[in-house]
Formats: structure tokens, C-alpha cells, sequence
């Protein structure tokens, strides 16, 4: 147990989300629970992780969401282990709630450099109804920015996925790339505008970014022919030219990148199978898988292609493996399961609440 890696999750206590202040004391070691000497509160070891309250053994929660992590039904899980399904559906919707406070944490809060961003959504069949999930990712590091999920492929859906884009992009040269869907051409040039202050009343105008271009790939089918259509919404050839060859040299304008990662989540999430009878009941299933899945493949996965050549005097080459969040710089190692379920999210301070009636005079010089 080490105290100097923990922060009091108290959120009434003035040294909330604040490791290494010297606050946390051990309070029991055979209980592992920690003390706060600001608040003088205790809590858990496991306070604030997907593994805080489990009545089953640790090892087997993480043993069954690495599973259902890599594409095992829950029916299956059922089975092999002889638990319930509805304490496998369970386990399912708190390591999802904790990968979004996860994602939310590290990547929602970061600024990159995107450089080229592609979109595109999946058809997501359940037992009640269809749903749309539309996803976004960083084509240079292959980082999944995020996903959200709608039972309408409308404007309202792409702009809470263009929203999630907006919050990590920082204002550089930027390449948008998505299907022939309309939505998205009004859902980015709303997005990306920065307000110009003028120190005048009412609401400030807003300019739009420089150098952001939109492309789109239209595919149409007519019978066993395939037509392939590229168009340049907004911006001119030359940036989009400059772009493609920073983020995937030798290429055209293309979606291929989102559509890959599109196949992994339908390979690796049992639900989303084109074929499968493991149809997810409710929306907040799939939402829970989504971004357990995103985590996962963020923080827990090496990825082939963003591996760096090592050259090694008189031994050849060696290739130094990288997840996408190595990449992106959002860590230095590749994480276990087990180690994403025990990352604790920062908690922030909130004051008390004042209660009673507020003042009906101004304090002035002390006399109210």
C-alpha cells in the first residue's frame, strides 16, 4: 500500500483529486483502507475503480470483462463460469461507466495536434429497436476519440459526435473525412468557430477555423458495380494534399481507417456481429460495451502499424510495439485490463451548499 499514490475522493474535502500532498495516511492494511487527515474521512483501496464493491473475487472480474472485451457473448461467460446473466450484464455496465470516466479523463481533456479526423457510423441491431453509433478517430495515431449513440441517424447525433472532436482539436491544419451523410458538413462548420471578442455587448461573433478542410467518400452500388465518388467540400487541393501525406503518406481521400476500426468493434464486442443472436437488450449495453471497448483498444492493445523500427548495431532490426494512446502521448506503456479497471479518475472540489434564506441587504462596512 502506497498512500503517496492516492487523493481522498471526498469532494467536500479541500484535497480532493490531489495526489502526493501527504494528506492519506494508511488507516488498515488488512482492510486496505486509507485516511484523510484534512477531512478525516476513510476509504477503500478500491474507492473510485470498477473494482470497488465487487462480492465476487477480483481476479474474476477482470478475467470476465477481459472475455467479454475480446468478442465472448455473455451467454457464454454464463456458462463457463456459472454465473448470472445479469451479474455478467452488471459487471458490463460498470466497467463501461468506468472506461467513459476513463476516456472522458485522458482523452476528452487533452489537446492534440489531429491532423485527420474520420467518421462514420454503425447500424446496431438489439432485441428492441435499431440504433445508430456514430464513432470518430485520429487517423495518424489510430486513437478512438469517442462514440455516441442515437436511435436516429440525424443531425442531433452527428453533432454530439463533432462536439467530442471540437473538445480534443487544437486549432491547427485539420482534414475531416466522412461518408456522403449531409449532416456532417453543417455539423462542422457550426463546430469549429472560435468567438471574436470585441469587448462589445451580446453574443460575440464567430470566425471560423483556417485551414480545416472537409472531404467526402461517396460509394453507391448498382448491382455488382461499385462506384467510389471523392469530393472536396471545403478547402483547396493543396492542404488536403499537405494533410494526407503528414497523416498516411502515399494515399488518397479515403475513409478506410474508421471502417477498420469499425470491423474491430463488431469483431470485438459480441453485440455489434452482423449475424449474432447475442443481441444487446438495452441502449446502455451497448453504450457500456462501446467505451469498454474503447478503452481497451486505446490503452491495452499494440497496434501493428504504429510500430517504430529499433535499429540495433550488429543484431539487425528490432520494432518498438505502441498502443494508440503511446502514440497519441497519453501514456508510456501499454496498460492491462487490470490496470485500466484500478485507474482512478481525479475528483474535483465542490463547496457546500449554503443553505437558508439568502441576505436581504448588502453587507457594508460590517452592518447588513
Amino acid at each position: 500500500m502506497n498512500p503517496q499514490q492516492q487523493f481522498c475522493p471526498n469532494k467536500l474535502c479541500h484535497a480532493s483529486g490531489k495526489p502526493n500532498q501527504g494528506n492519506i495516511v494508511i488507516h488498515s492494511r488488512k482492510q486496505r483502507r486509507y485516511k484523510c487527515t484534512c477531512c478525516g474521512r476513510t476509504f477503500s483501496a478500491t474507492k473510485g475503480t470498477a473494482l470497488y464493491g465487487l462480492k465476487k473475487p477480483a481476479e474474476l472480474f477482470v478475467l470476465v470483462i477481459t472475455l467479454l472485451a475480446n468478442g465472448c457473448p455473455v451467454q457464454a461467460v454464463v456458462v463457463a463460469f456459472g454465473l448470472d446473466e445479469r451479474t455478467i450484464t452488471a459487471w458490463l455496465h460498470k466497467a463501461g461507466t468506468h472506461g467513459r470516466q476513463v476516456h472522458d479523463h485522458l482523452v476528452g481533456q487533452s489537446q492534440l495536434d489531429l491532423g485527420q479526423v474520420q467518421a462514420d457510423e454503425i447500424k446496431v441491431k438489439t432485441q428492441y429497436g435499431t440504433l445508430w453509433m456514430a464513432m470518430a478517430m485520429m487517423v495518424s495515431t489510430r486513437l478512438w476519440l469517442g462514440g455516441v449513440l442515437s436511435p436516429r441517424r440525424d443531425l442531433d447525433l452527428i453533432q454530439q459526435l463533432v462536439a467530442h472532436i471540437r473538445a480534443v482539436a487544437l486549432c491547427r491544419p485539420l482534414l475531416l473525412a466522412v461518408d456522403g451523410l449531409v449532416s456532417y458538413i453543417k455539423a462542422f462548420q457550426l463546430a469549429f468557430r472560435s468567438p471574436l471578442r470585441l469587448g462589445q455587448r451580446g453574443a460575440p461573433r464567430k470566425i471560423a477555423w483556417p485551414n480545416v478542410a472537409i472531404v467526402q467518400v461517396v460509394k453507391r452500388r448498382r448491382g455488382n458495380k461499385l462506384t467510389i465518388e471523392r469530393r472536396i467540400v471545403q478547402g483547396c487541393e493543396y492542404l488536403i494534399a499537405g494533410l494526407l501525406q503528414t497523416t498516411q503518406p502515399g494515399c488518397q481521400i479515403n475513409t478506410a481507417y474508421i471502417e477498420r476500426l469499425n470491423a474491430t468493434f463488431r469483431q470485438r464486442l459480441s453485440c455489434l456481429a452482423r449475424r449474432t443472436r447475442a443481441l444487446a437488450r438495452t441502449p446502455g449495453t451497448v453504450e457500456a460495451g462501446m467505451f469498454l471497448l474503447g478503452c481497451v483498444y486505446n490503452f491495452c492493445t499494440w497496434h501493428k502499424s504504429l510500430r517504430l523500427p529499433l535499429f540495433i548495431a550488429g543484431n539487425g532490426r528490432r520494432w518498438v510495439q505502441r498502443t494508440p494512446a503511446m502514440a497519441a502521448g497519453l501514456a508510456d506503456h501499454c496498460w492491462t485490463i487490470h490496470e485500466l479497471l484500478l485507474f482512478k479518475v481525479p475528483t474535483r472540489f465542490q463547496p457546500p451548499r449554503r443553505r437558508g434564506r439568502p441576505r436581504k441587504f448588502i453587507c457594508i462596512c460590517g452592518v447588513s
